[in-house]
């Protein structure tokens, strides 16, 4: 499979706005189903934390006070990436904040978000549900950390997208796995799955 990069981030709520920002994020990048490089800061948005988040994520207002800013974290973070294509667990969050924390460095996101989540609904059906951690456990995957920590989550995506490029390679028969690819399957009906994977293999 083609470099990815994984990212996750930690936030004070759930849709980016003047008062609700990331407070970290981690990037992996994965090749060949490896983690082969890895970034990670929290970052100073000058928002509060609220006293709910910081006990599910365990980033206090104090750890935020002597991190780096957001509009650096950002700079540094976006040239890590460059134009390596984006895979998020729950993409959809992930893609917003990105997006938004960009948009402050007056900077545009150039390449698509595939989601590992919209993936494993429809290549792991028989899980209980499609949280990471559930995922994670149900796949008898490395537990990498803390989670609703950026770099644990990043990682766990990470390892679960290999996990996922495996099961189309020996389920299904595919050989060669793009970005692109799984972009278009997370948008397949779990019914039609099959049939869209055919035509793929060009059979």
């Amino acid at each position: 499979m083609e470099r990815i990069a994984v990212i996750d981030f930690e936030t004070t709520g759930i849709s980016p706005s003047s008062s609700c920002r990331a407070t970290e994020i981690a990037v992996v990048i994965l090749e060949q189903g490896r983690i082969v490089e890895r970034y990670q800061s929290l970052m100073n948005a000058g928002v509060r934390v609220p006293a709910f988040i910081e006990q599910l994520t365990g980033i206090s207002n104090a750890m935020l006070r002597t991190a780096p800013s957001a509009e650096q974290v950002m700079n540094e973070v976006n040239e890590f990436v460059g134009i390596t294509p984006l895979l998020a667990h729950n993409a959809a969050f992930d893609q917003k904040f990105w997006d938004f924390e960009l948009g402050r460095i007056k900077r545009t996101r150039l390449q698509n978000f595939a989601c590992s989540l919209l993936l494993a609904r429809r290549l792991m059906p028989a899980a209980p549900n499609h949280k990471l951690g559930t995922l994670t456990t149900f796949a008898s995957l490395p537990n990498t950390g803390k989670a609703h920590r950026a770099m644990a989550d990043a990682e766990m995506a990470a390892n679960l997208t290999t996990h996922l490029a495996e099961q189309l390679r020996q389920q299904h028969g595919l050989r060669e796995l793009s970005h692109d690819l799984l972009v278009s399957l997370q948008k397949v009906p779990a019914a039609k799955i099959n049939e869209h994977l055919k035509r793929h293999r060009g059979f």
